[in-house]
Formats: structure tokens, sequence, C-alpha cells
């Protein structure tokens, strides 16, 4: 029976007879991990090579074997590293590192529109040789014809 229920029961009872119950039952609290706790025990699970070494740790420390799994994904996913970076302001950038960060988005955006022109570019030429359209590096067009 979950604590929730025990506590409606004995706060109904305590109602039903006009005696109020001395007993507090505690609500159960999830747990929370820090990325840095949460690291460490998968390390040192990683390294566990004994027969039950991991159920040893998952014991000690009071884990269920999900806890591992699910925080395996979020390594792979790189989720532990970026809640275990600092948090705070940013340090402030000079005129010239903002200027290669300015340059470098650019830099990125205009590549980007280059493969697109590329992309639509060869979709074109393919179109222009499906239909039988002359195109400019097709020798009809470019020889002269007397």
């Amino acid at each position: 029976m979950s604590n929730r229920k025990k506590l409606k029961m004995v706060s109904s009872i305590s109602t039903n007879a006009g005696v109020a119950d001395p007993e507090v039952l505690a609500v159960a609290k999830r747990r929370q991990f820090s990325a840095a706790y949460k690291l460490s025990v998968l390390e040192e699970a990683d390294r566990a090579n004994d027969f039950g070494a991991i159920g040893a740790l998952l014991r000690r420390e009071g884990l269920y074997s999900s806890h591992l799994s699910v925080w395996r994904r979020e390594r792979e996913a790189g989720a532990l590293r970026a809640v275990s970076r600092q948090r705070g302001r940013k340090t402030k950038l000079s005129a010239e590192q903002k200027r290669v960060a300015a340059l470098e988005a650019q830099n990125t955006k205009l590549q980007r529109e280059l493969s697109q022109a590329h992309l639509i570019i060869e979709v074109q030429k393919k179109l222009s040789t499906l239909l039988g359209l002359p195109t400019a590096a097709s020798p009809e067009s470019t020889g002269s014809e007397s």
C-alpha cells in the first residue's frame, strides 16, 4: 500500500474517532542525482570485472539496474556532459573574437547556400537532358554551323 493511501486511511480514521493520530507518515521524495555522481557510478560500473560486482555496487549505492541503463543512454547522447558544465555569465568576447565568430557564421551560411545552388544546377542539368533541351556545355549550342 502506498504512503499516500496510508496517510488517507490514517487521516480518515483519526477524524472518525475524533482523536488525532500522533504518527506522521513520511511522504516519499524522489531522489535527484548530480551529473558528476552519475558519471562516477557509471565509471565504477564499467570498471567492475568480477561476477556480481555491479550488483554489489547497486546495493551499496541503493540504485536499480534501470538507473544504469538510463544513465548510459544519457552519457552516449552527451546529456551528462552538458549538465555538468559550469553555469553563470559567459565571459565577454574581445572584438577580434566577435569578428571571428561572425565570419565563421557567415562562412557557414554561404557554404550552405553554395551547396544548395550546386544541387539546383545539377537538377536543372538532369531535367534539360531528360527533356532534350540544349545546354551550355552541349556541342549543339557551342558549335558553329554553316
